[in-house]
């Protein structure tokens, strides 16, 4: 668990459900209902908002110390803490969140929420290319001499190697690209490349080799 918001901004799932932790204490018990109320509103499919500790009054040291001991972040809601509170909160690595307004503290919740959330991913084809020859080179391995049919392929891709429709490989790295004998950066269609494959020799002529970026988008709630 992120032990403060700037840790959940950078965080991102790796599986399960991820957790952000709050201790609350406000200056009234209608300002801790009222935000109850508004960070309950957060949709919790995604994302678990647990709420250790409610209080009235100052932030105090036994809300530092539960603070620590759940990895929680203090909201500290039209109070603030004592001189020596704060000190023991640096000591501990606790963070404390001071607002005064509440749709302040859903914006900043909400934020480190979508910080937890792994961006969505999809694959964004840039060229297709035709295996039309396989060279066989001693201890370099197998080399596709290709036709770019369409689009634009760049060292920087990544690609996937298909024989008849059927994938027979995925998410693979580019370990050459060459027009002729030089490096090349990129090569655009109707043009002939010398394309090497990280790792990966079983190359036929006829395979077809689809060159694609991951694009990744952040989630929100």
């Amino acid at each position: 668990k992120a032990k403060t918001l700037e840790d959940v901004f950078k965080q991102r799932d790796s599986g399960e459900i991820p957790e952000l932790d709050l201790v609350i204490r406000a200056d009234v018990d209608g300002s801790v209902d009222a935000l109850r109320h508004v960070l309950g509103e957060i949709p919790s499919d995604q994302v678990t908002l647990s709420i250790r500790h409610t209080g009235v009054g100052a932030v105090s040291d036994s809300d530092v110390l539960l603070a620590q001991a759940s990895n929680a972040i203090v909201v500290a809601f039209r109070v603030a803490p004592g001189a020596k509170t704060r000190k023991l909160a640096e000591e501990c690595r606790v963070d404390i969140r001071e607002y005064k307004v509440i749709y302040d503290v859903v914006d900043d919740i909400r934020k480190a929420l979508e910080g937890l959330l792994a961006p969505e991913e999809r694959l964004e084809t840039k060229a297709t290319l035709e295996v039309r020859n396989v060279f066989k080179i001693s201890k370099v391995g197998a080399i596709a001499g290709c036709m770019v049919t369409d689009g634009l392929i760049a060292r920087s891709c990544r690609v996937r190697l298909l024989r008849q429709g059927v994938i027979i490989r995925e998410n693979c790295g580019i370990d050459s690209l060459k027009r002729f004998k030089d490096d090349a950066k990129e090569v655009r269609a109707g043009m002939e490349c010398g394309l090497r494959l990280e790792g990966f020799d079983d190359i036929k002529e006829g395979d077809v080799i689809e060159a694609f970026e991951i694009i990744k988008t952040a989630r929100t709630l």
